[in-house]
């Protein structure tokens, strides 16, 4: 009988025949296979369960089905079948077509708007994966797949953690799993189900973008391990001065040693590379050398002192940094309306910690910016309306470092925002609507249209 790392061309398995081995892990082998009915290829994924194994292959195995099982949407792959027969479980899940981040990270160091694209596709394909309470504690280029219009897909969950099913992982071992280059401190410390730790991966992965190492190198021992509990990484720009300070704040921001020190949200990343230019550089933007032995000693006797964190799930973590759209009408001079709006969001993030704020305003195409100065016209009406932004906000006096301010141009409003809304991950959108009349009645309004298709919760404010 054939054991499940040597399966043969042409082996039938619930229907499925066997193509060609695709790759062999040290916890399972991967094939390629023809699905029933002509129904095109897919993968079958087997644990390696024989002598010799690792004990948490078949735990693993058993984690990566339930959490399969459970979620969906473009950033992972659907499972198709799942089964047990003579030779152990076995798994048929969709196969990916794309290109792998590790065969991006064979070219490194990167151009920045290389390193720009990649990042905001991984970080919003994590975000995603955490709105559906699953952390991945194992993301590293390998389990990154590039689809054909961009969009990531994030594979291998054996090592997940899902808030509504038992931990597997921490249940059937002891020991500290997952890749020692890209695995976060507070997983080395024994806390799993921390959305924030796949946001330190994250900025492992755009440290060796931008500068082609890694930031804590390839360690094999605890010991070569536990030093990023205390010490920074050298700073990318030590190794090409030439990177932005902006790129090297994003980067050194998601490797903080504190968690909470860190982006919320990988959403929060996303956003930041994408808009590099309203960042608040801080003193990481300006970093040259490694902390020292000081700092590091600080870190060690602090850490004695804590004690240990509740643990809290994703969703509770995600609600703790929500992104709020505010959709500002900065040409219907109600200051009412406008007193209404800023009272509504100071009720929506009171009491939050990590909130980030766009406060985002349409500039309509006219006939007027058609014609031959058009061009100088819009920059003349983009320029007003971001004064006009910072305006409104400004009594509401929050800080700087939570805005962001953007002026979009379209001639559907309610398009332009639900677009933005979804591209950016926001979790509330807030916007005024005007006084009815006969012909809002008759067209529909803005903020009914929004309302209707916003991919997030929406409050719509009178005067």
């Amino acid at each position: 009988m054939e054991n499940a790392e040597h399966l043969q061309p042409g082996t039938e398995i619930a229907g499925y025949r066997v193509q060609e081995k695709l790759c062999e892990g040290g916890m399972a082998v991967l094939y390629r296979v023809a699905a029933p009915a002509g129904a095109g290829t897919c993968l079958l994924k087997m644990p390696k369960l024989g002598f010799g194994s690792h004990p948490a292959c078949y735990a693993g195995f058993d984690v990566e089905q339930m959490i399969l099982g459970r979620i969906a949407g473009p950033h992972v792959p659907r499972l198709l079948a799942r089964g047990e027969g003579d030779l152990g479980p076995y798994l048929f899940i969709e196969h990916i077509v794309g290109t792998s981040l590790a065969a991006y990270a064979r070219s490194v160091p990167l151009p920045d708007e290389e390193v720009v694209r990649l990042g905001v596709a991984l970080a919003s394909a994590v975000h995603a994966l955490h709105r559906q309470e699953v952390v991945h504690h194992d993301i590293k280029p390998s389990h990154v797949i590039l689809r054909e219009d961009g969009q990531a897909v994030l594979i291998d969950f054996g090592l997940a953690f899902h808030n509504q099913l038992p931990d597997l992982v921490e249940e059937e071992s002891d020991q500290l799993m997952g890749t020692p280059a890209y695995i976060s401190p507070e997983q080395i410390a024994g806390v799993r189900g921390d959305p924030r730790s796949d946001v330190f991966s994250l900025g492992v992965i755009l440290y060796l973008l931008a500068t082609g190492r890694l930031p804590f190198g390839e360690p094999t021992s605890l010991i070569g391990l536990r030093r990023r509990l205390y010490f920074d990484p050298l700073p990318p720009r030590r190794i090409r001065p030439d990177l932005p300070k902006w790129l090297q704040e994003i980067i050194l921001h998601c490797l903080e040693v504190r968690a909470e020190a860190r982006y919320a949200t990988a959403a929060q990343v996303a956003h930041d590379l994408m808009h590099p230019g309203q960042i608040t550089l801080t003193e990481r933007a300006r970093r040259l050398s490694q902390s020292g032995p000081i700092v590091a000693a600080k870190r060690w006797l602090a850490a004695l002192a804590s004690s240990p964190r509740a643990h809290k799930p994703p969703p509770e973590r995600l609600a703790q940094a929500p992104h709020v759209l505010v959709a500002v009408d900065t040409g219907c001079n109600s200051e009412v309306l406008f007193t209404a709006l800023r009272d509504a969001l100071r009720r929506i993030i009171a009491g939050e910690t990590h909130w980030r704020v766009s406060c985002v305003s349409v500039l309509e195409l006219s006939l007027i910016t058609e014609q031959e100065e058009g061009a100088e016209i819009m920059r003349s009406l983009h320029t007003q309306r971001l004064v006009e932004l910072h305006h409104w906000v400004q009594p509401l006096g929050l800080p700087q470092e939570h805005l962001r301010y953007h002026v979009l141009e379209g001639s559907d409003v309610a398009d332009r925002l639900v677009e933005y809304a979804r591209v950016s991950h926001a979790d509330h959108i807030i916007m005024g609507a005007r006084g009815s009349s006969g012909l809002r009645r008759f067209l529909g309004s803005v903020s009914a249209r929004v309302a209707a298709e916003a991919p997030c919760s929406v409050t719509v404010v009178r005067a």
